[in-house]
């Protein structure tokens, strides 16, 4: 499929860009070709799509369920016994939830750990986007429960072919504190052998600290170093509690970091990812939103906003984490470590695209794109949305979004009163 955008801010001018099976193929001040599809881009910016680093999309059904509560109540009363309850048609309208808000803020890839990994990967798959989705793993160091997730984990791994290109199949160690070491190494092994990557749960909580220390007695980071888990293909979520010592090994083994401020603000875990030694140490690092019962919304652009007001104040220094920075962890970093190619509008990659209104009170006046979208704006400045060379939202209509809202809504309230 072509597609063509006409007059549209791009790189810092007015220009036409020609897609060709989502390949940039041409960006120049007037293009000629005819395209299958036209998008007229007046008082609009042409950007790489958002990246979300760390979701549970289908806990976007708890939205609002159980807020204000401490966090070891909020699991235990609240969210594990409504998981439980948990049907794969739920799973699967709640991921549609998601992806609907997602594509409104401009999201067009996630990482995902959760239940029901086919139902996901369906919903995804329709929804236009791209997931890398992870079956949630945990055996709760019980050999026979580890037995059931490998094999689990194995199906799923061929499973997931039928759903390429849209879907990526991932592994999701829940956490030390319920993943087993001996689980641990076989997927080490099998991430090794597959080129797999590997979506963990690190250093989150004080009490995570604590229990690996009494159980191993290091901490999780030297735990996972001591066997061989850290590589280019672990991606570590949250981070709150690592240390320079942590931060050394890390960047010596080329782990990713994905930071989470708003779940973690709501969650009040005592810390915040420590920004400073990401940037000392050089460790890659994207942002995500977790899941919406510990966040309420998956707007990224919310997020970065967060982040970089984050850097500055633990910090007290206003330089720290500036608004072109805190973009590009969202979209060309983020690509780089999920292996997406060049996040850039230019000629020859293949970047997801969004284009955003100018028209609007927050984008304005236009003294700084960058400024103006990290600091003033929200997902909903986000007009049109082109994903693996498809448009799936113009003038911020997505195709069915009635039939999920309506849907989702009803199932929502028959799970609470199960």
């Amino acid at each position: 499929m072509t597609i063509l955008i006409k007059s549209v801010m791009v790189n810092g001018k007015i220009q036409d860009i020609f897609l060709e099976d989502g390949v940039v193929c041409e960006i120049s001040d007037e293009c000629i070709k005819i395209a299958d599809r036209v998008i007229y881009g007046q008082n609009k910016a042409a950007l790489p799509s958002f990246i979300n680093g760390h979701t549970h999309a289908a806990m976007a059904l708890f939205r609002g369920y159980a807020d204000d509560m401490p966090l070891k109540s909020w699991l235990e009363e609240k969210i594990w016994p409504l998981e439980k309850k948990l049907t794969e048609e739920d799973v699967y309208w709640g991921t549609k939830l998601a992806c609907l808000e997602m594509i409104k803020n401009g999201i067009t890839v996630f990482n995902d750990m959760y239940w029901q990994w086919k139902a996901t990967a369906m919903a995804v798959k329709e929804m236009g986007i791209r997931g890398f989705l992870s079956a949630v793993f945990i055996d709760m160091f019980d050999q026979n429960k580890s037995a059931e997730e490998i094999d689990l984990n194995v199906r799923l791994f061929e499973v997931s072919k039928q759903f390429q290109p849209a879907v990526t199949f991932t592994f999701g160690p829940h956490a030390l504190y319920t993943v087993s070491r001996e689980s641990l190494e076989w997927i080490r092994d099998f991430s090794h052998a597959e080129n797999i990557l590997i979506h963990m749960h690190l250093s989150e909580t004080e009490d995570e600290i604590h229990f690996v220390k009494e159980k191993y007695g290091l901490s999780p980071t030297e735990f996972l170093h001591s066997i061989g888990i850290l590589s280019d293909r672990f991606i570590g979520c949250h981070g709150c509690f690592l240390d320079k010592n942590d931060c050394s090994i890390l960047k010596r083994n080329g782990a990713k970091l994905v930071h989470v401020p708003v779940s973690n603000l709501k969650l009040a875990v005592g810390r915040i990812f420590p920004y400073a030694l990401a940037k000392e140490y050089g460790i890659p690092f994207c942002f995500g939103t977790d899941g919406c019962a510990s966040n309420n919304d998956l707007d990224l652009i919310e997020t970065v906003k967060f982040a970089a007001l984050l850097a500055k104040f633990s910090t007290h220094n206003p330089t720290m984490m500036p608004a072109k920075e805190a973009f590009n962890h969202a979209t060309k970093t983020a690509a780089a470590i999920f292996g997406m190619g060049e996040w850039e509008i230019k000629v020859g990659a293949s970047p997801d695209i969004i284009l955003v209104n100018l028209n609007c009170p927050e984008m304005t006046p236009d003294f700084d794109l960058y400024s103006n979208l990290v600091y003033a704006s929200k997902g909903s400045i986000v007009d049109t949305v082109i994903c693996m060379g498809k448009v799936i939202m113009e003038n911020r209509t997505v195709p069915g979004e009635e039939e999920i809202l309506r849907t989702t809504s009803k199932i929502a309230k028959s799970l609470a009163n199960r």
